[in-house]
């Protein structure tokens, strides 16, 4: 599939855009480009590939590189609270804004 100029004008008529002709240009190539890379993808044989019901399906094939979840900070919270307006037990209030 291929667009052409008059169809990005269409497109951005529809999508309420104000396009002059160097955008709609660029918006075209870039359009096109996305639309070969989806032809590219349909190519592919999947014959005999299972689908996944979601990507971390696979998590446990994959070994994933995360890092340790370790305190990097000290605790700041006196520091942090001592320009709020209100603290009570270590806690920020605000007015209530719900009735």
């Amino acid at each position: 599939m291929s667009l052409t100029l008059p169809d990005i004008g269409r497109i951005a008529h529809l999508a309420r855009l104000e396009l002059d002709q160097a955008q709609a240009e660029r918006m075209l190539t870039r359009l096109n480009g996305f639309f070969d890379l989806v032809e590219q993808m349909q190519a592919v044989d999947t014959a005999g590939v299972e689908p996944l019901a979601h990507p971390t399906a696979v998590i446990g094939q994959v070994a994933l590189r995360l890092r340790d979840d370790v305190v990097s900070e000290a605790n700041q919270r006196e520091a942090n609270q001592k320009s709020a307006p209100a603290v009570e037990n270590g806690l920020f209030l605000v007015p209530k804004v719900i009735e």
